[in-house]
């Protein structure tokens, strides 16, 4: 978690339980005006995302089981 996120959860910590709540649901506007469908990359996932396609892993689906020989 990072600074900016830690200040953010210490001030809602500080807020009754009331205006609490009122702040969640203003964070779910934020965040489904800036990504409706929840399909954009935060740039950690981007970075996640990159470095696991170029791990060299093979997805299950992907591999020919009948030819195992052609992975060899």
């Amino acid at each position: 978690m990072n600074v900016q996120v830690q200040e953010i959860v210490a001030m809602l910590d500080m807020l009754p339980e009331q205006e609490q709540n009122l702040a969640v649901e203003l964070l779910k506007r934020i965040v489904l005006a800036w990504d409706s469908d929840y399909t954009r990359l935060t740039p950690k996932e981007a970075k996640e995302l990159i470095e696991a396609e170029n791990s060299g892993y093979i997805d299950e689906e992907d591999i020919d089981w009948d030819n195992l020989q052609n992975y060899i």
